[in-house]
C-alpha cells in the first residue's frame, strides 16, 4: 500500500472524531502538540483534524509543517493553512490564465485567481509567509507551485504588505529554475504591489517563458509606477497582437499616464473585445473627458458584454448620472459580474448607499454578488440591510449575506 493510501484512509476517522477530540480546550493542546509527533502519520491526522475543526488558531502551529520532510504532509499543511483563510472551499482545477500559458493545477492556484472576495480579512503570521517562501523551494514541483500562489492569497488577504526581507525572497523568486514558480511569484508580486521588484519585473519581461513575461507585464502594471510607461509601451509594439499585447496593454490601462492616451484610443474599434475592455479601462482611469462622453452612445452597441460593462465604469467614473446603475445591471452573470465587482470594489466605500436598494432586485445572482461586495465596502451600518438577506429564499444569497456579515465584523476587530 502506498504511503498517500494509507494517509487517505485515516480521514473518515479523523471526521467522525473530530467534535470529540475538541469538545474541552485542553483537546486542542493535545493535537497541535501533534504537530511536532514523530510519527508521520500523528503528524498528518493532526493537520487534517484540525482542519477539519476550523480551529484558526493553528495557523501559527501548523505552518512549521509546510517544509515538513514529508511531500504528503507538506501538501495537506498548505492546503489546510490555504483553508483558514478561504470564506468558501475552492478545489483544484486547471489554470489557463492566457492561450499560450502553461496550465496549472492546485487549490492554491484557484483561489488565488478568486481574488480578494474569496478569502478572510485575516493577517497571515510571520511565521507561515516565512513557512511558504522556504517552500516555494521544495524539491517538489506541486510543493513549490501550491506555495508560492498560497503565498499570494494569504499574504493579501489583510492587505497588509511584505516586510521587506519577505519582499525580497519574493523577489528573488524570479530566478527561480522552475518557470512555474517564476511565473506564480510575478502574479503574486503584481496583486500585493510591491513596487521594489520593478527591476526584476524589467528583467522577467525578457523570460524564456511566455506565461512568466506576460505575468510580469501584468505585474509592472499594478506597481503602478510612471516610470514604467515607456518600456510597457515598448512590449505593447513589439507584440503587436496576442497574448502579450493584451498584457501590456492592460498593464497601461492599470498605469493609467495621460501619455497613454491615445494608444487607448486606438485600441477602441479593435476586434478583440478584451483589447478594446482594457482601452475603455485606461481611458476611465485617466478620466480622458473627450472619449468617454462618446461612451454614452457606444455603451449600447458594442457586441461584448464586458466592453459595454466598462463603458458604464467609465461614464460613472467621469460623473454621468445613472450608469452605476447601469453597471449592477450586469452583475446577472457570473463572468460579468466578478468584473463588476472589481469595478465597485475599486471605486469604495462611497457607492454603498447606491448599492443596497438593490439588494431587492429578483434576480438572485445581483442580490448575491452585491452582499459580497457590501462585505467588504460596507461597516457595521451595513449589517442591518444585510441580514434580512440572510434567510432569502435563495440559498446562495444567504449565504452570501451572512459570509458578508461575517466580513464586516472581522474587519471592525
Amino acid at each position: 500500500m502506498s504511503r498517500s493510501v494509507r494517509l487517505s484512509l485515516l480521514v473518515p476517522a479523523i471526521v467522525a472524531t473530530a467534535a470529540a477530540a475538541f469538545a474541552q480546550p485542553a483537546k486542542f493542546e493535545d493535537v497541535v502538540r501533534n504537530l511536532r509527533n514523530p510519527d508521520k502519520k500523528i503528524r498528518v491526522s493532526a493537520v487534517r483534524l484540525l482542519r477539519e475543526a476550523g480551529y484558526v488558531e493553528a495557523i501559527g502551529p501548523m505552518a512549521p509543517l509546510v517544509n515538513d520532510p514529508i511531500n504528503e504532509i507538506q501538501l495537506e499543511a498548505i492546503a489546510s493553512e490555504l483553508t483558514f483563510f478561504l470564506v468558501e472551499p475552492v478545489p483544484g482545477k486547471k489554470r489557463v490564465a492566457f492561450v499560450l500559458e502553461m496550465p496549472t493545477e492546485g487549490r492554491g492556484a484557484a483561489a488565488f485567481e478568486a481574488g480578494p472576495l474569496a478569502t478572510w480579512p485575516r493577517s497571515a503570521p510571520p511565521e507561515l509567509i516565512d513557512a511558504l517562501l522556504t517552500a516555494m523551494d521544495d524539491d517538489d514541483k506541486d510543493v513549490r507551485l501550491e506555495a508560492v500562489y498560497t503565498l499570494g492569497v494569504v499574504a493579501g488577504a489583510s492587505g497588509a504588505p511584505l516586510s521587506d526581507a519577505a519582499a525580497a525572497r519574493l523577489i528573488k523568486a524570479l530566478d527561480h529554475s522552475d518557470p512555474r514558480v517564476r511565473a506564480g511569484a510575478a502574479e503574486v508580486i503584481g496583486r500585493l504591489r510591491i513596487k521594489s521588484a520593478k527591476d526584476g519585473l524589467l528583467k522577467a519581461v525578457n523570460d524564456p517563458s511566455p506565461a512568466v513575461r506576460f505575468g510580469s507585464i501584468r505585474a509592472l502594471g499594478e506597481i503602478g509606477d510612471e516610470t514604467l510607461v515607456q518600456p510597457i509601451t515598448e512590449q505593447l509594439n513589439y507584440y503587436e497582437r496576442g497574448d502579450g499585447a493584451h498584457a501590456a496593454l492592460t498593464a497601461l490601462a492599470r498605469i493609467a499616464h495621460p501619455s497613454s492616451v491615445p494608444v487607448f484610443q486606438s485600441y477602441l474599434k479593435d476586434k478583440d473585445p478584451r483589447f478594446r475592455r482594457a482601452a475603455v479601462e485606461g481611458l476611465a482611469h485617466v478620466g480622458d473627458a473627450k472619449t468617454v462622453e462618446t461612451f454614452v452612445q457606444s455603451v449600447n452597441q458594442d457586441e461584448a458584454e464586458m466592453v459595454r460593462a466598462a463603458m458604464a465604469f467609465a461614464l460613472h467614473r467621469k460623473g454621468f448620472r445613472n450608469y452605476l446603475g447601469r453597471l449592477i445591471d450586469f452583475m446577472d452573470h457570473h463572468q460579468s459580474a466578478e468584473q463588476v465587482q472589481g469595478y465597485l470594489l475599486e471605486l469604495g466605500p462611497s457607492v454603498v448607499p447606491q448599492l443596497v436598494p438593490r439588494l431587492q432586485e429578483p434576480d438572485e445572482g445581483v442580490r448575491a454578488h452585491l452582499a459580497e461586495v457590501l462585505g467588504a465596502l460596507g461597516n457595521q451600518s451595513t449589517v442591518s440591510v444585510l441580514t434580512p438577506l440572510q434567510h432569502d429564499s435563495d440559498r446562495d444569497v444567504a449565504t452570501a449575506a451572512t459570509h458578508a456579515i461575517e466580513r464586516i465584523k472581522m474587519a471592525q476587530k
